[in-house]
C-alpha cells in the first residue's frame, strides 16, 4: 500500500485482495496445545485466543511483546446540534491529558506493557454537520483512512484501537442506522450521559442525518463518508492495514465497532482478523454485535471509550499467550499424559 490511494474504487480493490488466515499456523499451534500440561480444553476460551493469534500472525511462535494501542481523535461537526453533555473543545483537552499521562487508558496501558499512540484528526477542523450535508468529501474521508494506516508498522504483533471525540456516538449510531436498519433508537444510545429531551434530540439528529442522505449513500464508503468522523475513518484505515500486515486486531467499544461494521458491511469476512475487546454499556453495541457476529470478550459494563475495553481484552490475551508458550509439555514436566 505504498501507492498513494486517491479514490473509493482504489480502496475498494485494496480489499479485494486481503489475505486469509493462516490455517497452518493455527494447526501447529493446536498440536502444542494439546501436548501441554493439562487436560486438552481445560483452558477453555484461551486456547481458542491462541489459536486465533496464530491464524492471524501465521506464525506457529505467536508473540504479544510489542502491542500498540492506537487512540483516534476527531471533533464532529454534529456536536452544534446538542447531542453531547460536553462542548467539542473537550476532545482537545482529553488528547492533552493522554499525552500527559493522565488518562484511564494511560494507567492500562502501563499496567499491560503497551505502547500509546495518540493520533490527532485536525480537531481545529471539525466534519461538517451531517444534518445538513455531507460529513466529509470523498477526499478528506480518504486521507483520514490512509492516515489510520500509518498506525500499522513492521514489528507490531497486535493492535488495539479506540477513540476520542464529542458526539461520535452520534456519528456511530448513525452509521449502524445507515447500514443495518431498524429505527434510530434502536442505534442511538447515551454516550456522554445524555437523558431525556436530550436522548430524544439525539435520535432525531440520526434520524435525519440518515434519511438525508440515504440516496447516496450506495454502501458502506458512502455511509462512512456522509455519516462518519475523521477518527472514525482512521479507525477503518488502521484495521484494513492491519489485515493486509496479519496482525491481529483488538476493537474496543460501540462507537468503534460501528466504525468497523463499514467493513463488515462491504465484505463479512473483512473482520475476521479483529476481535472485540468488551461489551460496552452502550445498550446498542449488544444489538450491533448480533448483527456482525461478534462476540465480546469481556463485559465490565464499562463505557468510556479511548481504548481502555480493548486494552482490558490485551491483558486477557497476554495471559493466553504466556501460558500457550512457556507452559511445560506432559514429556518436558514427566506427567504422564
Amino acid at each position: 500500500m505504498s501507492q498513494a490511494i486517491t479514490t473509493f474504487d482504489e480502496i475498494r480493490e485494496i480489499l479485494k485482495k486481503a489475505p486469509k488466515g493462516c490455517n497452518d499456523s493455527a494447526f501447529a499451534k493446536q498440536e502444542r496445545e494439546d501436548q501441554l500440561t493439562k487436560p486438552q480444553g481445560a483452558l477453555g476460551d484461551l486456547e481458542d485466543y491462541t489459536k486465533w493469534i496464530a491464524k492471524w500472525q501465521g506464525r506457529t511462535g505467536i508473540s504479544l511483546a510489542r502491542p500498540r494501542v492506537a487512540v483516534f481523535a476527531g471533533n464532529h461537526g454534529v456536536a452544534k446540534q446538542g447531542v453531547s453533555l460536553f462542548p467539542a473543545e473537550v476532545t482537545q483537552q482529553m488528547v492533552l491529558n493522554f499525552q500527559h499521562g493522565g488518562a484511564a487508558v494511560n494507567q492500562l496501558c502501563k499496567t499491560y506493557d503497551a505502547e500509546l499512540r495518540i493520533y490527532e484528526m485536525n480537531l481545529e477542523q471539525p466534519t461538517k454537520d451531517f444534518t445538513s450535508e455531507p460529513a466529509m468529501s470523498e477526499a478528506e474521508c480518504i486521507n483520514a483512512i490512509c492516515y489510520g494506516m500509518t498506525s500499522v508498522e513492521e514489528g507490531i504483533d497486535i493492535l488495539c484501537v479506540g477513540e476520542m471525540g464529542i458526539a461520535n456516538t452520534t456519528s456511530g449510531s448513525a452509521i449502524a442506522h445507515a447500514l443495518f436498519g431498524g429505527e434510530a433508537s434502536d442505534w442511538v444510545s447515551p454516550g456522554t450521559g445524555v437523558s431525556g429531551e436530550a436522548l430524544t434530540n439525539k435520535i432525531r439528529v440520526v434520524q435525519e442525518g440518515v434519511a438525508k442522505h440515504k440516496s447516496a449513500m450506495i454502501d458502506g464508503l458512502e455511509i462512512l463518508r456522509h455519516l462518519g468522523g475523521f477518527e472514525l475513518c482512521a479507525i477503518i484505515g488502521a484495521i484494513i492495514a492491519a489485515r493486509m500486515g496479519r496482525v491481529p486486531v483488538i476493537i474496543d467499544g460501540y462507537t468503534t465497532t460501528s466504525a468497523a461494521s463499514i467493513l463488515y458491511a462491504i465484505d463479512k469476512n473483512l473482520l475476521d482478523h479483529c476481535m472485540v475487546g468488551h461489551l460496552s454499556a452502550e445498550p446498542s453495541h449488544a444489538r450491533l454485535l448480533d448483527v456482525i457476529g461478534k462476540k465480546a470478550m469481556v463485559n465490565f459494563n464499562m463505557r468510556l471509550g479511548e481504548g481502555t475495553g480493548a486494552v482490558i481484552a490485551l491483558g486477557i490475551l497476554k495471559g493466553a499467550v504466556a501460558c500457550h508458550n512457556d507452559m511445560a509439555t506432559f514429556a518436558e514436566a514427566g506427567v504422564s499424559g
